[in-house]
Order: C-alpha cells, then sequence, then structure tokens
C-alpha cells in the first residue's frame, strides 16, 4: 500500500532546501542518539553517523540509514549530493565513526559510482521509509529509472578505516 502524499510534504517540509529546519534537527537529534545507543535501530538498519565539520572540525552526528547490500554496507543520502554531512565526508577523505551499542568504530566512506548505484539505492528505499519523500524514484521503480537520478544520490560504501 503506498503511503499518503501528504505525509511525503510534511515530511519534505522538514527540509527544506536540502537542509535540516527545526523539527528535522530535533529528531534527528533525538534518533543519533538512540542508535548511539542501540535503542529501536531497526535491526541494526538505523545507525549514528559521526563526520568531522570541514570548516571547525568539530565532531556532528546524525542518524542514518545503513543499507547491506550483496554483503557490503552502504551509506545514502536522501537529500542529495549537497547535504552537509556528504560536504564533510567528502572534506575529510571519506573518515567517519559509526557509532552504536558495539562502541565506536572507525570506518572510511567511499564513494560508489554513479553507474552502480542503482540497485543499492531501490534497495535503501525499501529499508528507509523516511527517504522517500526525497528520492525522486518511487520504492519498487525499475532499476532504470533509479539509475536516472544516481546521480543525484551519493551512495557510499563502508569499510573499516584501516582498509586500503
Amino acid at each position: 500500500m503506498p503511503e499518503d502524499p501528504r505525509r511525503y510534504a510534511v515530511r519534505r517540509a522538514w527540509y527544506r532546501g536540502g537542509r535540516p529546519g527545526r523539527t528535522a534537527r530535533a529528531l534527528n537529534r533525538i534518533g543519533a542518539w538512540q542508535y548511539a545507543h542501540g535503542i529501536l535501530t531497526f535491526g541494526g538498519r538505523g545507525i549514528t553517523l559521526e563526520v568531522r565539520r570541514r570548516t571547525s572540525g568539530t565532531p556532528v552526528r546524525l542518524p542514518l540509514v545503513l543499507a547491506r547490500h550483496d554483503g557490503e554496507r552502504y551509506l545514502v543520502s536522501m537529500l542529495g549530493r549537497h547535504a552537509q554531512w556528504v560536504l564533510n565526508v567528502q572534506a575529510d577523505d571519506g573518515r567517519a565513526v559509526i557509532l552504536g551499542r558495539r562502541g565506536p568504530e572507525r570506518v572510511r566512506l567511499v564513494e560508489v559510482p554513479s553507474a552502480d548505484r542503482a540497485p543499492i539505492l531501490r534497495h535503501y528505499l525499501d529499508l528507509a521509509p523516511g527517504a522517500r519523500p526525497h528520492v525522486r524514484v518511487p520504492r519498487g521503480a525499475r532499476l532504470a529509472q533509479f539509475a536516472a537520478v544516481a546521480e543525484d544520490y551519493p551512495v557510499f560504501r563502508v569499510v573499516p578505516a584501516d582498509a586500503g
């Protein structure tokens, strides 16, 4: 059953201009705290990502959905390539920390080429209901439709920090 388009409009409004507004910031803080403490992680899909701000170097934490696909772990930017966390990760050569019940895990986020993103994006939309209003392809669409928008939604493969 498709989700109500009015809910999509409300969720998009939380991120006007691709940046979280007051409501989204509050919900992100709560989600980041919950995921970092292993509360309501939805089977390990909900994680807290910590990255350094590119200007000040101070850490910022945000809740994200971790998509497991073909034996790999991936993070997707539902807000596109201009999301602050994406810009921060790119500026810091992919360095990040995943926080969770098992403690901090230092990782490197390796950007996936656009040509390889479609199956990951499709799987991600199955896992992340909150992202559906922001991705311009409906859940369950054909891979060709995801491929057509893949350039606009960065996907990062999560690898251990000490891996290559």
